[in-house]
């Protein structure tokens, strides 16, 4: 009994054997007749017999499945991770043919992003980057294309995904770069190589050189927090500024980007010092002192920020945000003196009171006037200055100049 188990067990485990040979042989046969659907149905059978094949047989399927896959190129995105995916699984065997193989994967996957990127359609060319660098895993600018087109559509997880790889991977970008000056034309152009020697030989071409570019890790950090407040992780946004602030310390739109991050928060006093920060490193920005004064304003110190208004609008004439601010700030003085004039009452102190109030809130509007004319001078289409403007005119009883603003209201209005 013990030696016909044995012999039926023998004769189960060649049938296995001639059934994986066969549907392999047949996925062979199919991919070489590019009838890539048939060998992937053949394969399928194969895999039922999975557990019984040896390693060559193992690595014969994964490269085939790879290739059925792949289908000469026209395999769906999806299908081509997987293709690589199997591609991966293969042990010890068909190295030159899948490094032959790779090659044109990217060859024809860089052809098709690159058409993509043309046409304009950012989203499948980032894909066809990504898979690019997946064919060429030494070729890390794939990778970074494939982030960078990404967040021009605003595949934000996608491109976080893709800028964390590279920030792990240490990518910089950093390339040595060829450049001559056209004798003609006086301008500096950026070749490589080759191309730049035979020029200046030819001389058409003067002034040869060479340097690096720059790395490319700052604006990948940076990405990754901007990425992070966009998508309103406002936590990982500050840690990952922090980073991107150590990589480039002068960079002024990181700063503002992390007192953004800080203000969305609530976090008042961050935002200011951060601010403060910004204005040593960058005097003469007049946003930088506008938003001073708006934080100022808020934490109702109107004197502070009267001070970064004015210094904006010194650092430019044409801020029309400041001039508004300001005619805002000046018209706020007026709520303590409304309320003290509703308090009074009818005796002939309280009468005088008044009248010392009124003249007082005219004032505040005549203060006001400036700032908001010279808001309408900038943007004569502004309705805030210009109803606010028409307001205090009838305030102060200038029937005139009240008509005449009331006039360009209308017309803004109807306009719009």
């Amino acid at each position: 009994m013990k030696k016909q188990l044995i012999i039926a067990l023998t004769f189960s485990i060649c049938a296995f054997s001639f059934a994986q040979k066969k549907e392999l042989k047949s996925a062979e046969r199919a991919i070489k007749g590019s009838n890539f659907a048939e060998a992937k149905a053949a394969l399928s059978q194969a895999k039922a017999f999975m557990s019984s094949m040896d390693e060559k047989n193992k690595a014969k399927y994964y490269y085939l499945l790879g290739k059925a896959l792949y289908a000469g190129g026209a395999g769906s995105s999806e299908d081509i991770d997987k293709a690589l995916e199997s591609l991966d699984n293969v042990k010890g065997a068909y190295a030159s043919e899948i490094t032959e193989m790779k090659q044109n994967m990217t060859n024809s996957i860089l052809t098709k992003g690159n058409k993509a990127y043309e046409d304009k359609d950012y989203s499948t060319a980032s894909k066809h980057f990504e898979h690019a660098y997946k064919t060429s895993k030494s070729d890390t600018l794939f990778l970074y294309y494939a982030a960078a087109t990404a967040v021009n559509v605003q595949e934000f997880d996608r491109a976080l995904r893709l800028y964390e790889e590279l920030k792990s991977l240490g990518y910089t970008g950093i390339q040595k770069e060829y450049f001559a000056t056209n004798a003609e034309t006086g301008k500096e152009e950026v070749m490589d190589k080759t191309n730049r020697d035979l020029y200046v030989k030819a001389k058409s071409h003067i002034k040869p050189g060479e340097r690096l570019t720059e790395s490319k890790k700052p604006e990948i950090v940076k990405n990754i927090a901007l990425i992070y407040v966009s998508n309103g992780d406002n936590e990982k946004a500050i840690a990952a500024m922090k980073d991107a602030r150590a990589e480039s310390p002068d960079d002024i739109n990181l700063l503002l980007s992390e007192a953004n991050v800080h203000f969305k928060m609530g976090n008042k006093d961050e935002f200011k010092r951060l601010l403060e920060i910004a204005t040593q490193k960058d005097p003469k920005n007049p946003e930088l002192q506008y938003n001073l004064g708006v934080i100022a304003s808020e934490s109702g110190d109107n004197e502070a920020a009267k001070k970064y208004y004015d210094k904006a609008i010194e650092l430019d004439p044409d801020y029309i945000n400041a001039y508004i601010n300001t005619a805002a700030l000046i018209l706020n003085g007026e709520q303590a003196l409304i309320e003290e004039m509703n308090g009074l009452g009818s005796s002939a102190a309280d009468d005088k009171r008044y009248d010392e109030l009124r003249e007082e809130r005219q004032n505040i509007y005549r203060s006001a006037i400036p700032y908001l004319d010279k808001a309408l001078s900038i943007n004569s289409e502004n309705i805030n200055a210009a109803k606010t403007l028409m307001n205090i005119y009838s305030v102060l009883g200038e029937t005139d100049k009240f008509k005449a603003i009331k006039e360009k209201v209308d017309a803004i209005e109807a306009g719009n």
